[in-house]
């Protein structure tokens, strides 16, 4: 399969996902720059693949959600993104995710055709080590607690040296080059908070689930804080 004709059909697959109800076989030629004849031709090889398709000619078609994009056709953009992104949690995540990001670098490696494999062992896309104190939390528990729901115990040094004990309600935790920082609800303050992990003394998770769900807790503060969702 040519790069081009991988482009095409994850444009196809793209477009198809928009779309709840049938939509016709001559509007999905026009959205994605083909002949009818050719969509149908790559409708049969995205259904060959295990694409869900449903549908015919004169009725319309509809993509069935579960269908898994397989990695052979990434585009050179996309396979530029992945080294990028994979390189940069590599350098700046700890440890254990940094390792998550390697291997599912080697597994997509793996199943790639030997055009893009090559693209992805020989990109020139290059990040450099950050500066930055060292953690003195267990950043992976951290990420523990977020997906679990649960709350933390810290103890928490602020610029000045002081420490002061903390349960905190973990949601979000933001990588930036020079620090990487927990976002909290924090029952102390009673308002979100940010802490440097650099600045975390200890961190014991609780076991026990807060009493608000993550995606609302990160949907306020958001709005507190002005940012708009992530794409």
């Amino acid at each position: 399969m040519t790069v081009a004709r991988s482009e095409r059909l994850l444009t196809l697959l793209q477009t198809l996902r928009r779309y709840r109800q049938p939509v016709s076989g001559a509007k999905l030629a026009a959205e994605t720059g083909v002949s009818i004849r050719t969509l149908y031709r790559d409708i049969a090889s995205l259904q060959a693949q295990g694409a869900h398709i449903e549908g015919e000619a004169g009725l319309g078609y509809v993509l069935k959600p579960g269908f898994m994009l397989p990695p052979m056709m990434f585009s050179e953009e996309e396979i530029e993104a992945l080294v990028l992104g994979s390189r940069w949690v590599a350098k700046t995540a700890d440890p254990r995710l940094a390792a998550g990001a390697a291997d599912a670098l080697a597994k997509i490696a793996a199943v790639l055709p030997p055009d893009l494999k090559e693209d992805l062992d020989n990109s020139t896309l290059l990040v450099a080590t950050p500066r930055r104190g060292e953690d003195k939390a267990d950043v992976a528990l951290i990420r523990r607690a977020i997906r679990s729901e649960h709350m933390l115990d810290l103890v928490y040094e602020d610029d000045k040296g002081a420490l002061t004990e903390r349960r905190v309600w973990p949601f979000a935790l933001g990588f930036f080059d020079s620090v990487r920082v927990m976002i909290a609800w924090c029952e102390l303050r009673r308002d979100f908070r940010h802490f440097r992990t650099d600045r975390i003394s200890s961190a014991v998770s609780t076991e026990k689930r807060y009493p608000r769900r993550r995606p609302v807790l990160l949907k306020e503060w958001r709005e507190k804080e002005g940012i708009p969702p992530q794409p």
